[in-house]
C-alpha cells in the first residue's frame, strides 16, 4: 500500500452578519466570522481511497453561538472551533464497493426536504448549513450497470426520538433503479431501541425522478414506532417539480411537504418542523455568466407564515466570488407562526467566498 495521490481541497468563507431582533433578541446584533472546510483526498493502491474534512471557524457576535463544534477555544476577541466532519475510507472493487467511517449516506432524491434522508436530515432554515455525518459503514453491490443494493449500518445517537444520550444502531438496506429519464430508490431500515422507544423503529421510504423536460420528484419515509398504532403521523412527503426557462437562465423549483408529527422531518424526531404542511417555491435567474439572483421561500400552510430567503452571487474571478443573502420572516395573520419572526425580523449576510 503506498500514496498514488495526494489532493486538498476546499472553501474559506468571510462573512459579516446583522440581526434584526424580534422578541426577547437584541433589537440589533452583529457578527464575523472566518470559516474554512478543507478536504483532504488519498488514494492507496488501485481501488482504495481515503477522504477526510474539517471545519475551522472563528467566529463573534451572532455566530458565538453556532452548535456543532467539539473542540472550542473562547479568548478575549473571538472563540474558535474545529469539527470533524468527514473521516472515512471507501474500497472499490469490479461489481462492489465498501465504505466506513465518519461519512454521509444519502437517500432519496428530494431536492428541499429530504423525507428519505434520514441519518443525515437537512435544514432548509439554514440555507448555508451542510448535513452531518454518521459513523458507519456500506456495502454496495451493483446487479447491472443501472442498480444498486446497498446493505448499510449506522450510529442512530444524533438523530431522532431524544434518547437521554443512549447510543441506537440503525442496520438497513436500499435498492436503487436507473433508467434512461428515471429512477426509483426504496429503503428499509430498523433503529435499535432506546429509551422512549422499547420495541426499536421501522422504516419504510420510497423515492422516484423523472425527467421529462419537467423534472419530477417525489420522496417519502415512513416510520413505525411498534408502541404506537399505525397512522399518518408517522409519514413524512415531498413531491414536487423543477423546469428551466430562456435556455436555463430562470430556474424555478416548487416541493411541498407533509409533515407527520412524528415523522423524519418533525421536530424532536431528527427534522424541523412542527405542523403539517408546507410550501417551498424557488425562482433563480442567471444575470449573466458572473452573476445570479435568487428569491425562494418556505410557506406554512398552517399558520401562513413565511420564510422569504433573497440571495445575490458575484464570481469575481475564478475560485473568487461574494454574495448577500437577506432572509425576512414574515406572519401575515399575526398570530407568532412557526416561520413568523420570533426571533428576528431580519437576517443579513454578505460574504466573500475562495476555493481552493
Amino acid at each position: 500500500m503506498y500514496a498514488q495521490d495526494i489532493s486538498f481541497s476546499g472553501v474559506l468563507d468571510s462573512t459579516i452578519n446583522y440581526t434584526a431582533g424580534a422578541g426577547s433578541s437584541p433589537a440589533h446584533s452583529w457578527g464575523l466570522e472566518e470559516y474554512a472546510n478543507i478536504r483532504l483526498r488519498l488514494r492507496t493502491g488501485e481501488n482504495m481511497v481515503f477522504n477526510a474534512a474539517f471545519n475551522l471557524v472563528a467566529a463573534i457576535g451572532n455566530y458565538e453561538t453556532s452548535p456543532g463544534a467539539f473542540a472550542l477555544i473562547t479568548g478575549p476577541n473571538y472563540s474558535a472551533a474545529l469539527e470533524l466532519e468527514r473521516l472515512y475510507f471507501r474500497i472499490n472493487g469490479e461489481n462492489s464497493d465498501i465504505e466506513a467511517g465518519l461519512l454521509r449516506m444519502p437517500f432519496g432524491y428530494g431536492n428541499v426536504w429530504g423525507s428519505m434522508d434520514f441519518l443525515n436530515p437537512r435544514n432548509p432554515l439554514a440555507v448555508n448549513a451542510r448535513p452531518l455525518g454518521v459513523l458507519g459503514a456500506a456495502v454496495s453491490i451493483y446487479p447491472s450497470f443501472s442498480s444498486e443494493l446497498k446493505f448499510f449500518g449506522a450510529s442512530s445517537k444524533e438523530f431522532s426520538i431524544p434518547a437521554n444520550g443512549e447510543a441506537g444502531f440503525v442496520p438497513g438496506l436500499s435498492f436503487e433503479q436507473h433508467w434512461d429519464r428515471a429512477s426509483v430508490q426504496a429503503l428499509y431500515a430498523y433503529e435499535t431501541p432506546l429509551g422512549n422507544t422499547p420495541q426499536g423503529l421501522h422504516r419504510f421510504g420510497l423515492s422516484a425522478k423523472a425527467d421529462f423536460e419537467l423534472g419530477l420528484v417525489a420522496d417519502l419515509l415512513y416510520t413505525l414506532n411498534a408502541e404506537n398504532a399505525i397512522d399518518i403521523e408517522g409519514l413524512s412527503a415531498g413531491v414536487g417539480f423543477d423546469y428551466s426557462f430562456f435556455g436555463g437562465d430562470l430556474y424555478i423549483l416548487f416541493e411541498y411537504l407533509y409533515n407527520g408529527s412524528s415523522s423524519s422531518t418533525a421536530l424532536g424526531y431528527g427534522g424541523y418542523f412542527s405542523n403539517d404542511h408546507y410550501l417551498n417555491g424557488m425562482f433563480m435567474y442567471r444575470i449573466n455568466d458572473f452573476s445570479s439572483l435568487t428569491l425562494s421561500a418556505i410557506f406554512c400552510i398552517d399558520d401562513f407564515s413565511l420564510m422569504p430567503v433573497l440571495r445575490f452571487d458575484y464570481e469575481i474571478i475564478q475560485g473568487l466570488s461574494m454574495n448577500f443573502t437577506a432572509q425576512v420572516p414574515l406572519d401575515p395573520a399575526d398570530k407568532k407562526g412557526e416561520l413568523g419572526p420570533n426571533s428576528a425580523y431580519a437576517n443579513i449576510t454578505a460574504g466573500v467566498r475562495l476555493r481552493f
